[in-house]
């Protein structure tokens, strides 16, 4: 008896550490957001306070956002470039993935190598290469300039090659018998199976373009090809910056990726996890 309880008594101290953690992690998490949400309510004297409730609560901001600004065109293009982004590398890093793992030719495993190998290399050292190339093809300040660079990834190739290794190849056989081609094959069998990793593929290809600012910030030179970050970074001026516009803009910008995450996580968890496992 004296034994259970002090066992009993261990795991309660344990779940109490846990827990108090993961609350200070939460709330180490969620200040910067409420701030936000707060500042963006708040006049320009004083979006400095701390206080969380403004002291007098004004829509002004998202007036002028809306109405003063081309923010509704930001929104525009970042939801664009990161839809059709997240559909490319669905389809082209799925495609890759399955080959690689379904299919038996000379070199596989080297060009499996060479792919994992460019996530080694840091995004800042492929600006310059990205920039020469985009202005040697006329792509500077196009839709598709800024969308070339994730057309295709790495990790997906990887993330995804590891989900199709799980897929029986005596489904795939079935297939062949009953007549379907490698692509029928590909799309009608293979890619129902892996749903969980295309599902959290998709994800993180579209919060990631969501959110991405060095490349647009260097690729664009027009107003109207802003996207949401490089937009924002407008109002942060030489010698004024709008603070209150950009909390403004980031609370309005944040609404659907925290959308998506609330509604999605369960993929992005299981997508995580099943990921790790088999890698």
């Amino acid at each position: 008896m004296a034994e259970q309880k002090i066992y009993k008594k261990a795991i309660s101290v344990k779940k109490t550490v846990i827990w108090t953690m993961l609350a200070i992690g939460a709330i180490a998490m969620l200040t910067p957001i409420i701030f936000m949400f707060s500042a963006s309510f708040k006049y320009s004297d004083e979006i400095f306070n701390l206080n969380i409730i403004p002291s007098e609560p004004t829509l002004s901001n998202y007036i002028y956002l809306f109405e003063e600004t081309t923010f509704f065109k930001w929104l525009i293009n970042s939801f664009i470039i990161s839809t059709v982004v997240t559909f490319s590398v669905l389809f082209f890093d799925a495609l890759i993935g399955y080959t690689l793992c379904k299919f038996k030719f000379k070199g596989r495993k080297i060009v499996f190598i060479a792919i994992l190998s460019t996530l080694m290399i840091p995004t800042e050292m492929l600006v310059i290469p990205w920039y020469v190339l985009s202005n040697n093809l006329g792509l500077i300040d196009s839709y598709f300039g800024l969308m070339f660079p994730g057309l295709m990834s790495g990790f997906g190739v990887f993330l995804m090659k590891q989900f199709f290794e799980g897929v029986p190849d005596d489904f795939l056989d079935a297939a062949r018998i009953d007549g379907l081609n490698e692509f029928q094959i590909f799309i009608e069998v293979a890619l129902p199976l892996v749903m969980p990793a295309l599902s959290a593929l998709a994800i993180f290809t579209f919060l990631g373009n969501w959110t991405a600012f060095l490349w647009p910030m260097i690729v664009t030179t027009s107003a109207d090809l802003y996207t949401i970050p490089v937009g924002l970074a407008s109002f942060s001026g030489e010698f004024q910056t709008e603070w209150e516009m950009i909390m403004t803009g980031a609370a309005v910008a944040s609404l659907p990726t925290l959308l998506v995450f609330l509604l999605l996580q369960r993929f992005i968890i299981r997508g995580v996890i099943l990921g790790g496992l088999k890698g």
